[in-house]
């Protein structure tokens, strides 16, 4: 049809790295867990200054368990921001200094879910709001899962002492997200990923090892 835009190849629709010239940078709040700080950058040589505050993160990563019939597992957990109890996957932040990136989400596998899995591999990689923080979380799918022994369990306090377990079917988790049901960006990220995912048997998922170039620390 006549003025259609050409479909662009699905490889050549890629996010990269495009380094803008900082003007200066200031930490104007240090929190508990992340910053928050002020960049002023010029967009071009010739532009005007422009100055964003946003939250600086270390990161996170979020896991999808499924276990031998597919179903996956989700997790009750009180959010306060939001104020509402929210359907999620384990998940957590990539605090600890040095660590490799698959070992922090089989820790808080461990952590919140009480289990250890055999098989890992990468289901997405997002930023989870890239207009105000640095937060990029990897999504990972868990299979061949076993439970840690009782006595090996991480004790949960705070919010996290609450948490309900519910194993779902893949087919009724995507229902849920498409109705409007689960509002966790990783849950309803790796629930989608791993629908599509599903045609191909799983057998076009990346390793767990696959390079992370959008995670600030490889940056």
């Amino acid at each position: 049809m006549p003025g259609t835009p050409e479909a662009t190849p699905a490889k050549q629709v890629s996010d990269a790295p495009s380094p803008r010239r900082l003007l200066s940078t200031e930490k104007v709040y240090q929190g508990r867990i992340w910053d928050v700080v002020s960049d002023t950058f010029q967009l071009s040589e010739s532009g005007d200054a422009l100055t964003r505050d946003y939250i600086d993160h270390p990161g996170a990563v979020a896991i999808l368990p499924m276990n031998a019939e597919g179903e996956i597992l989700l997790l009750k957990q009180y959010r306060h921001p939001v104020g509402m109890d929210l359907w999620e996957v384990p998940a957590g932040l990539l605090d600890v200094e040095g660590e490799d990136f698959v070992v922090g989400a089989a820790r808080e596998l461990a952590e919140e879910a009480d289990l250890a899995a055999g098989t890992w591999n990468v289901l997405a990689d997002v930023f989870n709001s890239p207009g105000s923080s640095s937060e990029a979380i990897r999504i990972y799918l868990a299979r061949d899962l076993t439970e840690v022994p009782h006595h090996e369990r991480h004790e949960r306090t705070e919010e996290e002492a609450e948490i309900e377990f519910h194993w779902i079917a893949l087919d009724d988790a995507v229902a849920s997200v498409l109705a409007g049901r689960l509002h966790n960006p990783s849950a309803v990220v790796g629930i989608l990923a791993a629908a599509a995912a599903r045609t191909g048997n799983y057998e076009d998922l990346r390793p767990a090892d696959a390079p992370w170039p959008a995670h600030p620390s490889q940056r």
